[in-house]
C-alpha cells in the first residue's frame, strides 16, 4: 500500500513544493522525494515538473490527482469499517457528472437520514472523474450523469431531464441590443449542441466556469448571463436579482443514474434509488432495480 505516498503527493499539490510538503508532514525532503519516486514507478509516469518557477503537476499528475483523492477517501472508509466505527452500517458513495446535480446529491442524502435513520455516505464532488468507470470499479455506488457510457454493463435509470434557463442580472432581450458577458458552463456535447441552436452568436464577451454554483455566484457578483437549472435560480428570479432572458429558448439535459448490478451494496443502492424517485419522479421508460 502506498497510502503515505498518496498523502505526500497531495500535500505537494497543496503546498506547492517538496520542501513545504516535508515541513507539513514533518518528514525530511529526502523522504518526500523517495515516496514520489516510488509512486511514479508504480504508475509508470512522471507526476511533477520542477523548474525555476517551482514545482507543478505534469500532465500525468493532473490526470492522477482525482484518483489519488478518491483512493484516500476510500482508504478512510476502509479504516473506519475495520476499526468498528461503522461496523454493521453500509457506506454509500454518491457522485455526479455535472455540478448542477450537487444539490440533488445533498437532497437524497438528507432523505436517507430522515427516512432511513442516519446512514453513512460519501458525496463525491469531483467532476473530473469518469463516472462510468468509477461505478464499475466501485469507487462510487451511484453516479448521476447525462451521458450513458457506450456498451455499458451498468444498470441505468432515467429521470426527468434537467431544464436550464438563460438568465441575466438585468433585463435582456436576445433580439435587441448588445449582449452581456456570457458565462459558459461547458456541460458536454449535449449542452454544446443545444447552445449552438439557442445562442448561435453567443456574446462577444465569454468566460468559462465549469462549476454551476461558482458560475451562479460569479453572475450575481459580476453580472452577465448564463444557463442555469431552475432549482438554482428560482429564489433569485423571485427576488428580482435575476431575470429570464427574453427570446431565449430553454435547454434540456438528460438525467440518469448509473449503478453496478453486481454491487454487494445493491440493497442500499435500491434505497437511494427510491429516494431519487421521490425527489425526481422517474420516467416510465427507465429501467428499475
Amino acid at each position: 500500500m502506498q497510502i503515505n505516498a498518496l498523502k505526500t503527493f497531495l500535500t505537494i499539490v497543496q503546498t506547492g513544493s517538496f520542501h513545504a510538503a516535508a515541513g507539513e508532514l514533518n518528514i525530511t525532503q529526502t523522504a518526500v522525494s523517495a515516496r514520489i519516486k516510488s509512486l511514479e514507478a508504480g504508475v509508470e509516469a512522471k507526476l511533477f515538473e520542477r523548474g525555476p518557477g517551482g514545482t507543478r503537476l505534469s500532465s500525468a499528475g493532473r490526470q492522477f490527482r482525482p484518483y489519488a483523492e478518491q483512493m484516500l477517501r476510500t482508504w478512510d472508509l476502509v479504516r473506519a469499517d475495520l476499526s468498528g466505527a461503522m461496523r454493521g452500517r453500509v457506506s454509500l458513495r454518491l457522485g455526479s457528472q455535472l455540478s448542477i446535480w450537487d444539490p440533488l446529491l445533498v437532497d437524497v442524502a438528507v432523505w436517507l437520514e430522515q427516512d432511513q435513520g442516519k446512514v453513512p455516505f460519501v458525496i463525491n464532488y469531483d467532476h473530473a472523474l469518469n463516472m462510468g468507470q468509477a461505478v464499475e470499479q466501485q469507487l462510487l455506488d451511484i453516479a448521476i450523469v447525462n451521458e450513458t457510457p457506450p456498451g455499458t454493463r451498468l444498470g441505468v435509470e432515467e429521470f426527468p431531464p434537467e431544464t436550464l434557463y438563460l438568465v441575466a442580472d438585468r433585463p435582456v432581450d436576445l433580439r435587441v441590443g448588445d449582449l452581456p458577458l456570457f458565462i459558459n458552463l461547458e456541460f458536454g456535447p449535449e449542452y454544446d449542441a443545444q447552445l449552438q441552436v439557442v445562442l448561435p452568436g453567443r456574446s462577444q464577451q465569454h468566460i468559462v466556469l465549469g462549476n454551476a454554483l461558482m458560475g451562479l455566484r460569479y453572475l450575481l457578483k459580476r453580472g452577465g448571463m448564463g444557463f442555469f437549472p431552475e432549482t438554482m435560480i428560482d429564489e433569485h428570479l423571485a427576488s428580482g436579482r435575476l431575470h429570464k432572458v427574453t427570446g431565449a429558448e430553454r435547454m434540456s439535459l438528460s438525467c440518469k443514474a448509473l449503478y453496478l448490478t453486481e454491487n454487494p451494496n445493491l440493497t442500499s443502492i435500491q434505497e437511494v434509488m427510491r429516494g431519487l424517485r421521490q425527489i425526481r419522479p422517474a420516467k416510465g421508460n427507465g429501467s428499475r432495480i
